[in-house]
């Protein structure tokens, strides 16, 4: 079995999909939320 040492492997990938899917995500809730309240006020 190979030696592992903790906090050797690179992680940079990893980091930049984390951050591409915490945007996306974020993105996509203040645009569910503007249409929830596009709604609520022009619904009568």
């Amino acid at each position: 079995m190979a030696e592992h040492k903790h906090g050797s492997m690179d992680i940079s990938a990893q980091e930049k999909t984390f951050e591409g899917f915490i945007t996306f995500t974020i993105r996509t809730v203040i645009v569910i939320l503007c249409l929830v309240i596009f709604m609520a006020i022009f619904n009568s």
